[in-house]
């Protein structure tokens, strides 16, 4: 047999009515999904370009204090020199800052880092090993190929225009 419940009342009894719904139908682990429109900070990540010996290829900045440091220095040509088999670095202009970085990264190739110690930008076209005071700043989108080549090379830093 059904209760009739007064219309005045239904309205309030149902969220409940759904919340037992919703209970009985679940496998007992409550599970929150992401909601819309929260407040949360929407960090934009930077496009930059890198030339070297006339090839381009984009990059992604991280939205780290270090990457936006890095990114107020630009434009900027430096000369990547061979390091470890591994990685291309060069010294920049100013140290960069180190703020709210982690105390080692793990770099994969492709990434593009910054040696708090020596205060030098170090692109890495093989993966590397975690070390104590390098900082991501970001990542070669399209692969680190351009890098591989011996020696030292002339490469050019700029802002992408959004």
């Amino acid at each position: 047999m059904h209760r009739v419940v007064p219309r005045r009342i239904a309205p309030a009894l149902a969220p409940v009515a759904i919340t037992a719904v919703a209970c009985a139908q679940s496998d007992g682990v409550r599970k929150q999904e992401p909601t819309r429109g929260t407040n949360e900070k929407q960090e934009t990540k930077m496009k930059i370009r890198i030339t070297i010996g006339g090839k381009t290829v984009t990059a992604t900045l991280t939205s780290n204090q270090a990457a936006k440091d890095f990114a107020s220095l630009l434009p900027l040509t430096l000369t990547l020199k061979d390091y470890a088999d591994n990685e291309k670095i060069s010294d920049l202009p100013k140290k960069l800052s180190t703020k709210g970085a982690p105390a080692s990264y793990d770099p994969s190739a492709g990434d593009i880092t910054y040696y708090a110690p020596w205060g030098n930008l170090a692109l890495f076209h093989k993966d590397g090993h975690d070390s104590p005071g390098l900082i991501k700043l970001g990542s070669i989108d399209s692969g680190p190929e351009l890098l591989r080549q011996p020696g030292a090379l002339k490469a050019t830093f700029e802002r992408v225009n959004d």
